[in-house]
Formats: C-alpha cells, structure tokens, sequence
C-alpha cells in the first residue's frame, strides 16, 4: 500500500495553496467572525490528549451561546453531558483545540484554532445563567487563528436541503443501538422517552 510519510511528498501530489485561502487567517476575530458566531446554534470542539489521540465532540444552543468575550477569545459553556470529560482533560493535558462553527442554511464554516482553558469563575459563569442553572465549567479559547471555510464540503453534503433528509426510523433508537454493543439489561429506552429526558436534562 502507498502512503504519505512526508511533507514534501504531500506537496508532489498537491498544489501549493491559493493566494485567498493563506490571506484569510486573522490572528483574531474581526466583524465578520463575531458575527458569524452570534448566529451559530452549533460547534463542533477538537482536542487532542497527552496520547496523541483527537477527540471532536458537538456543542449546542440558542444562537449565541458562544460568547465572543473579545476579539482574542471566545467562551463556550459545559453543560451537563455524560460526565466522560474526554473535551476537559484532554485540555489540561494538552490546551491546543479547534472549533468549526456551523449556521443551518448557510454552506460557510468558520474556523478558530487555538488555547484553551477551563473558567470556573463565579462572574463568568453567571454570563450563562439558564432557567436558574449555571454551567459548572466555561472553556476559554484564547484565538491564535480564524478563518472562514469555503462552502465545498456543505454544498456537496447537501447538509441543508430537506429533500436528504432520513426519517429518524431508518436506524433503530439510540437506546437498542446501545443495547446491542453494550449488552445492556432489560428493554431499551425508546427514542422518544430519550429525547424528553434529554430536554430536561439540558441544563
């Protein structure tokens, strides 16, 4: 099997980078990124542990629930989850991360890179407050790149169109899904009773 070892292999079989796609990585958010944050109801967070081994967990909520604290950083909430912790210890092991915004109808991502984290200040966390519940944590990017993404991936993925969509029946419930890997005892959650304990677990 062929493969990739090097850097300059790499660039024998691809083309050197247009002039826009270097030029468009500030050191900091500007209008547009800001913006494009205030809209996002979604995020996905990259990290990465002392093993070597990535992580990319989803975060959600209204739009805006990532804060733009000022042009150099961003704060985003940790909700409840299932306690596994993986996105938190890997960044007190290793504070590097990645964060891939996404806005539903619109084909562009945007991207940050860099350093974070985790706030347990009272001030700060009361910024989040939600029907009287604070997030136990908050992860502060400190921004070290950010970019807007071309729409390619989206437009080819036709994310947003509602003629892709799956019916949610086209895979069994996440609760039978679980009990066959895990062997899980008794009959499994249905998917409705799931959501609704998800929706009051939310904050």
């Amino acid at each position: 099997m062929k493969k990739i070892v090097s850097k300059a292999h790499l660039r024998e079989i691809y083309p050197p980078a247009m002039d826009r796609a270097v030029l468009k990585q500030m050191p900091s958010l500007d209008l547009h990124a800001r913006r494009f944050i205030e809209l996002s109801p979604f995020v996905v967070l990259a990290t990465k542990g002392a093993d070597g081994r990535a992580d990319a967990t989803p975060r959600g909520g209204a739009p805006g629930f990532v804060r733009v604290e000022n042009q150099n950083s961003v704060l985003l909430p940790d909700w409840p989850g299932n306690n596994r912790l993986d996105s938190l210890e890997n960044i007190i092991e290793c504070p590097g991360v990645g964060l891939l915004f996404m806005i539903p109808g619109v084909n562009e991502t945007l991207r940050i890179n860099g350093n974070a984290e985790i706030v347990i200040d009272d001030g700060i966390r009361q910024l989040f407050e939600a029907p009287g519940k604070l997030p136990r944590s908050i992860i502060r990017v400190n921004v070290a790149e950010a970019y807007l993404h071309c729409a390619k991936a989206l437009m080819r993925s036709r994310l947003w169109e509602e003629t892709i969509k799956i019916d949610r029946s086209s895979l069994p419930s996440m609760g039978q899904m679980l009990k066959d890997q895990i062997a899980s005892p008794g009959i499994p959650e249905s998917q409705v009773d799931m959501e609704k304990r998800y929706s009051a677990e939310q904050y």
